[in-house]
């Protein structure tokens, strides 16, 4: 198992708001849009999107909801499950690094501070404002 998984986070759990808001840092966050992703990844990301917004809400926090942060995460984690030869959370976890880091974040390499400040990137998916380095 998983230190995700040994603390209950499950897609059943995620989905009822049933997690331990203490708990829900933000690699807690990536395991869970691996675990819907990874559990049909068509209707996965809408129904991750969908919980997500749920929980601020029961949690009394629905302004901490990021529209283009989550749909730009669920992108980079789908395509990153499916292009590898990797199975399962420890090897997704362990070779992408940079989606689990404080510094040189895989977000800050597509989005100034500024965009993603902005109301409008958290009502509604924008696209980057910055070219990827290679």
């Amino acid at each position: 198992m998983n230190a995700y998984a040994d603390k209950g986070l499950t897609l059943e759990a995620f989905e009822r708001g049933d997690i331990d808001a203490a708990e829900f840092d933000h690699g807690a966050h990536v395991y869970a849009a691996w675990l819907f992703l990874d559990s049909d990844p068509v209707s996965g990301a809408e129904r991750f999107v969908g919980a997500l917004k749920r929980l601020t809400r029961k949690l009394g926090v629905p302004g901490k909801y990021h529209d283009t942060i989550t749909r730009f995460y669920l992108a980079v984690i789908n395509e990153r499950m499916h292009g590898t030869g990797d199975t399962g959370w420890a090897a997704f976890e362990r070779s992408n690094p940079d989606l689990f880091a404080a510094e040189d974040n895989v977000l800050f390499r597509y989005y100034s501070r500024e965009r993603l400040g902005s109301d409008a990137a958290r009502q509604t998916f924008l696209l980057p404002d910055r070219v990827a380095a290679a």
